[in-house]
């Protein structure tokens, strides 16, 4: 919808093409999908992936989007190895093609799609330690100037999106998003805090309302673990009448 320029998620849009001009362009994007799970972290691993159209029911157009961008099997095989060396099973696909986890975010951010891309998978027990320490391994990644994207959403009750809006639904929204904010901008916490409370993140005020499952926060658990430390940005957006944000470290 934000590719079909959707009123909806005109703020969305607009924070994103403003993280993207305002830092250096990537050599290479990694992108961790909220769209993709599987039993062990896995990579795309293929030289031209093609889209996945991961979604029904919208508009013709929805499905004629194009994003020609490279695969990158050497960073591929630089992150497999990263996570077999950090004890954390891990398997590569040289198939798989890229859903709309990465070409929705990075047809806005990027659109001449000329940054090789490559894709990670959520685990599928979706346990926040198990992410965390994904994104630690990806810390000892040898490139440099390589994006790392957690792309996923800090409000997915698709449901509440098309229900009546009500005083109780907003202030669940509010909560939540005020904790995670604290919890990823706040410079009181140690590390050893922060990683405590992103694990029990379902403990939150709002927690279970914004995310009746976990999947599309776990890819910010992945960002996490890369960075270990508090945000250097964090941004609230307005999408689809929800609040909602985005962190940048």
């Amino acid at each position: 919808m934000p590719l079909l320029r959707d009123p909806g998620h005109k703020e969305m849009v607009s924070c994103l093409e403003d993280i993207a001009s305002s830092a250096p362009v990537p050599n290479a994007i990694i992108v961790i999908s909220a769209h993709w799970e599987e039993q062990v972290p896995t990579i795309t691993a293929g030289k031209i992936p093609p889209l996945i159209y991961d979604y029904y029911g919208f508009p013709d157009d929805s499905y004629k989007i194009q994003y020609p961008c490279r695969g990158d099997p050497d960073l591929a095989d630089e992150v497999h190895r990263l996570l077999i060396s950090s004890e954390i099973g891990a398997a590569l696909d040289d198939s798989r093609g890229f859903d709309h986890g990465l070409f929705v975010p990075l047809k806005i951010m990027y659109p001449e799609a000329n940054i090789p891309c490559i894709q990670l998978s959520l685990v599928n027990t979706l346990d926040p330690n198990q992410h965390i320490a994904i994104g630690r391994a990806l810390r000892k990644l040898c490139r440099e100037n390589i994006l790392v994207i957690g792309s996923g959403f800090s409000f997915h009750n698709l449901e509440a999106f098309f229900a009546v809006d009500t005083s109780e639904s907003r202030r669940l929204n509010h909560a939540f998003e005020k904790w995670l904010m604290k919890v990823c901008s706040s410079r009181d916490y140690s590390e050893e805090e922060r990683t405590e409370m992103l694990v029990h993140w379902s403990k939150a005020e709002g927690a279970h309302y914004c995310h009746p499952r976990e999947e599309h926060l776990l890819p910010l658990h992945v960002c996490y673990g890369v960075a270990e430390s508090p945000c250097s940005e964090s941004f609230r957006v307005t999408i689809m009448n929800k609040e909602s944000s985005m962190y940048v470290w």
